[in-house]
């Protein structure tokens, strides 16, 4: 029911795994305790209790995309799987990106999915959790470097785009833009905060 209402107030929630899924909450001691990538971590987008209509996944190999390709055309969701070339996650702007939806696979170049290309060093994450906790709410109010905003609007759009809803990434990505400049964007946050 608290999520429900973050999501009927903010447009979003944090759903923690641990938290919602009886089974993941039972090995995320032992996940922890071993301190290295497990099977689990392939397996929790893949066992979503919200049963998502559109699914965005980040991954960190073409293994793995190939992995997740095969599972989620045996579903009903509508997915999108990102993997940068280099082995990032998530869209980087480090270098090309793989794209592979339930119509097809697609490389896309830093520039067609952020208009420029970024080098490492300017997208770090910081040191800390502290340090990436500053990052992401400077970028938020609007303080980000071209390169942090940049990456953000990406992943944003990519977001946007796997559901159906644009006509094009570049559609998705124009709204991403709105909505980091106008604030909506921190605006949402600024109201999941205040259900807490």
């Amino acid at each position: 029911d608290r999520l429900k209402k973050e999501v009927d107030e903010s447009n979003m929630c944090l759903w923690h795994a641990p938290l919602c899924h009886p089974a993941l909450k039972t090995v995320g001691p032992i996940r922890k305790n071993l301190g290295m990538r497990t099977f689990f971590n392939m397996l929790g987008p893949m066992v979503n209790p919200a049963t998502p209509k559109f699914q965005l996944v980040g991954v960190f190999s073409l293994e793995m995309a190939r992995i997740y390709n095969y599972l989620l055309q045996q579903s009903d969701t509508a997915f999108t799987i990102i993997h940068s070339l280099d082995g990032y996650d998530e869209i980087s702007l480090t270098n090309d990106t793989k794209v592979i939806t339930n119509k097809g696979e697609s490389i896309l170049t830093a520039e067609q999915l952020g208009k420029r290309m970024v080098s490492p060093s300017d997208i770090s994450g910081g040191a800390s959790v502290e340090e990436a906790a500053k990052i992401f709410m400077n970028i938020l109010k609007g303080e980000g470097s071209w390169a942090q905003n940049a990456v953000v609007l990406a992943n944003a759009a990519m977001a946007l785009n796997s559901t159906g809803k644009y006509k094009s990434y570049d559609d998705a990505y124009n709204s991403a833009v709105e909505s980091l400049e106008s604030g909506r964007a921190k605006q949402s946050l600024d109201e999941l905060i205040s259900l807490q």
